[in-house]
């Protein structure tokens, strides 16, 4: 099993939205790492971080599951979708998407700041200074340290 940590601004998509839809196509991914991330390494059944960005604080809302293979993110071909990419067509597609399901969301949010005093998180590429990538692989060593700060 693979860990990720999965960014949404918090007015776009919260974990108050997942838990209320249980299940969710994670669209937008518009950055080829991330993308590839989601695309050749996440696996149906890995665990994932819900983390808001652009929150105050930002930080870990909760857990989720992917629960679909990749697949096609239909909103690059949609020309009035914020995430519309011209370049991409139905035979040369270039985003992809994983459905997630909703696990649970914390009682209390664990900020950026919390993650940056748990000694096992300080590689953590959420931490490293210019990280902005949405979807993040964590090791097992920092899914568990985060697990008993919550």
């Amino acid at each position: 099993m693979n860990y990720w940590l999965m960014k949404s601004e918090v007015t776009d998509y919260s974990i108050e939205n997942l838990e209320r839809d249980r299940k969710a196509d994670w669209t937008g991914v518009r950055n080829y790492q991330a993308r590839n991330f989601m695309r050749d390494s996440m696996k149906k059944g890995d665990l994932a971080f819900f983390y808001h960005s652009n929150a105050d604080p930002s930080g870990i809302a909760g857990i989720m599951e992917i629960a679909s293979n990749a697949k096609d993110d239909e909103t690059q071909f949609d020309s009035k979708s914020i995430y519309f990419d011209r370049s991409a067509t139905k035979k040369n597609p270039r985003w992809q998407l994983r459905e997630v399901k909703f696990v649970k969301k914390f009682l209390k949010l664990l900020s950026l700041a919390d993650i940056r005093g748990i000694p096992e998180c300080k590689k953590m590429m959420v931490l490293q200074k210019g990280s902005r990538l949405s979807i993040q692989p964590v090791t097992e060593d920092e899914w568990k340290a985060i697990l008993k700060h919550i």
